[in-house]
């Protein structure tokens, strides 16, 4: 509650549900916004650490064609085992990534895990009798509780589903980050030899943040690939984890509730640019972001802080 921005998150959460019943239109639109943004929270709980990862995508990718796997060879099966099979596919590549690029900080660490995800995503293209290669594999609608639902009522039991999991992870990332594992997790940034001299293993902190990012962003991928109906290597393609890390700064490197601000504003922005501005929409956004850059380096989120705290008094020069 001392968070100036609690009532305003709050607020944004209720009129986020009420979409599907005040502007279904938009109902697509938020979903993918929702998903995308549990993926650039993943980002942003390294930029916590001060670590920058151009290819966490990676796991956005793999949580999606292990729900796609999945549905190939066990048609009908039920939305939470994809989902959960999904992530346990992050969460195991996020450790066996995780071990090796631990090791490295600062340029090293993103561009490793660049390097893997462009491994993968060659694998992807290469392999096409399992993969589809660039077409990707279509994941068919799941069940849901044992239901078989139509289109309609698919999209709104994952629209839910992504509001509850975007406030569940939010908020436990949010705890996360004020715990003992977070506070050594987030000293890597400010002073890591600090950590060595009281015994910490510096490398097993980052580790457990590495490891809460992949599960961020595999919950967010398996998301994604359910609400669109179908799987590509874009998923983990470059372009998609600078995509993410741009969003996070966008939002504000480090905000829990910046990385879901910002994916809203991406996704608005980049869908109605390219409508009405469809040859300069990509220019659009990097001026969008430039902005960002040179006169609110905080990101959208201290935009707001600022906002609420002048109009609060906390903002002015004093009595």
């Amino acid at each position: 509650m001392k968070n100036p921005l609690f009532l305003l998150w709050i607020i944004g959460i209720v009129a986020i549900a009420a979409v599907p019943f005040a502007m279904p239109s938009l109902q697509l639109l938020v979903s993918f916004a929702m998903a995308k943004g549990l993926g650039v929270l993943g980002v942003t709980v390294l930029l916590r650490a001060g670590q920058v990862s151009f290819g966490h995508a990676l796991y956005f990718g793999i949580s999606a064609y292990a729900g796609a796997f999945l549905m190939a060879s066990m048609p009908g099966t039920d939305f939470v085992i994809v989902l959960i099979a999904g992530t346990l596919g992050a969460v195991l590549a996020g450790l066996l990534v995780g071990l090796f690029v631990v090791r490295y900080r600062g340029i090293f660490f993103g561009m490793l895990n660049l390097a893997f995800s462009m491994i993968f995503w060659s694998i992807l293209e290469k392999f096409y009798h399992y993969t589809g290669g660039a077409d990707g594999i279509r994941l068919p609608r799941p069940m849901v509780l044992g239901n078989t639902l139509d289109h309609v009522q698919f999209e709104l039991v994952l629209f839910y589903t992504a509001v509850v999991l975007m406030v569940a992870l939010g908020w436990f990332t949010t705890r996360w980050f004020a715990s003992p594992v977070g506070q050594l997790f987030q000293t890597i940034k400010t002073n890591e030899t600090r950590l060595e001299y009281l015994g910490v293993s510096p490398r097993r902190a980052l580790l457990s943040g590495y490891l809460l990012s992949a599960v961020l962003c595999g919950v967010g991928g398996v998301m994604m690939g359910m609400a669109q109906g179908v799987v590509t290597p874009e998923y983990v393609w470059w372009v998609r984890s600078a995509e993410m890390v741009f969003i996070a700064v966008l939002g504000g490197a480090g905000s829990v509730q910046g990385a879901f601000l910002g994916a809203l504003i991406y996704e608005f922005v980049r869908t109605y640019a390219s409508v009405y501005a469809g040859d300069i929409w990509q220019m659009i956004l990097g001026g969008f972001l430039l902005i960002i850059i040179l006169f609110a380096p905080g990101g959208l989120i201290a935009i707001l802080n600022s906002l609420f705290n002048r109009g609060s008094g906390k903002g002015g020069t004093g009595k």
